[in-house]
């Protein structure tokens, strides 16, 4: 009985971290300042060898046709597409572009497919664990963790927030830990149990 007991204890679902309220509204991807390290998804109407994914170099460099070589670091995507367009203005009478910042980060620990991903920042980390094939069989979505520059955030998913809310930016890892306790782990809880009370059958046995 006091075996069951324990099993049962251990198989209680933990309760979830506290749900972190947004500080203020949700930021328009237009006043979103750009970092190196990010894409910079850019279409261009009717004119396709215009439009691509372009990186933003480590120096917060950006390579863009007819414009040229761009110091984009800190420049809002608003103020990034007013330059595009007075740009390739040289060369048509009118331009319709948009530009998207997409984020490059990590997606490690207990996820089906870890690696690196390009996503859109307006997605949530639900979201990004998601494109990594989900959690695996013991991974803990209640204690994800966010690592950037060797320093770690614990984060919370009660609400679904955007990367670019929760201020999640290009490098960042997202990392979903191990649960403590595993269904893998509960079969070899009882396989001991089983062999613990097979050994004291048998010694008491042996004993009469």
């Amino acid at each position: 009985m006091r075996y069951a007991t324990f099993l049962v204890a251990l198989l209680l679902p933990t309760a979830g971290l506290a749900a972190q309220t947004p500080s203020g509204a949700p930021t328009p991807t237009g006043a979103y300042t750009i970092r190196p390290g990010d894409i910079l998804k850019v279409d261009v109407w009717g004119h396709p060898e215009f439009s691509g994914q372009f990186l933003v170099d480590e120096t917060g460099r950006l390579q863009y046709p007819v414009v040229g070589d761009l110091e984009v670091r800190n420049l809002t995507i608003t103020a990034l597409r007013e330059r595009m367009q007075k740009g390739l203005g040289q060369i048509f009478n009118t331009v319709f572009l948009t530009v998207t910042p997409l984020f490059r980060m990590a997606v490690l620990g207990q996820v089906r497919n870890p690696g690196l991903y390009t996503v859109d920042p307006t997605l949530s980390v639900l979201d990004v664990v998601a494109m990594a094939g989900g959690p695996g069989p013991g991974g803990n979505l209640n204690h994800v963790r966010l690592l950037r520059g060797g320093a770690e955030l614990r984060l919370s998913f009660d609400q679904a927030r955007s990367l670019q809310d929760m201020g999640v930016r290009s490098g960042d890892q997202i990392v979903v830990p191990k649960k403590s306790f595993t269904r893998e782990d509960v079969s070899v809880l009882l396989s001991v149990v089983q062999i613990g009370l097979s050994v004291a059958i048998l010694v008491k046995t042996l004993q009469q």
